[in-house]
């Protein structure tokens, strides 16, 4: 068994946790987390996967230019923040990590665990589980990235 990526592997997990639990109390991703997380994906790849550098980089810009899209969209059709910026830089970080063939999915895993989460808030409005409106959606995208780690170990 390589070792190697496990330090690697510890770094990804504790800045997204910390960016998780930061995101669902404040709704802000900030920059102290979300840069070097993106750092630290194009370092993995130049590090011990070299060959995949260019799959790194063009999932950094994918990831950025996918949310920064829809950012701006948005803003200009309705003059108001549909998705935060932080986001924008949380996707580009883990296409940074993972390249830009796991982004679709990563999006799709990550909406449609909002999703859960929004129906079973709905459905179980008795046991007091608020939406918070806006929703942190950073949480949900840590949660997708984890999802594409296991699926490519598995």
């Amino acid at each position: 068994m390589d070792y190697a990526p496990l330090p690697f592997f510890i770094f990804y997990t504790l800045l997204t946790l910390a960016l998780s639990w930061h995101d669902w109390r404040t709704g802000l991703l900030p920059d102290r987390l979300t840069c070097p997380l993106l750092w630290g994906g194009v370092l993995y790849h130049l590090c011990l996967y070299p060959a995949r550098l260019s799959l790194s980089l063009w999932g950094a810009i994918g990831g950025y230019a996918t949310f920064a899209l829809i950012y701006w969209g948005y803003r200009g059709i309705r003059h108001r923040e549909g998705l935060g910026y932080g986001d924008v830089k949380l996707l580009a970080a883990l296409g940074a990590w993972h390249g830009w063939q796991v982004l679709p999915n990563l999006i799709l895993t990550a909406s449609l665990l909002a999703l859960i989460f929004i129906g079973l808030s709905v459905r179980h409005r008795h046991e007091r589980l608020a939406i918070k409106n806006p929703l942190s959606f950073g949480p949900f995208l840590a949660a997708a990235g984890f999802i594409m780690f296991g699926l490519k170990v598995a």
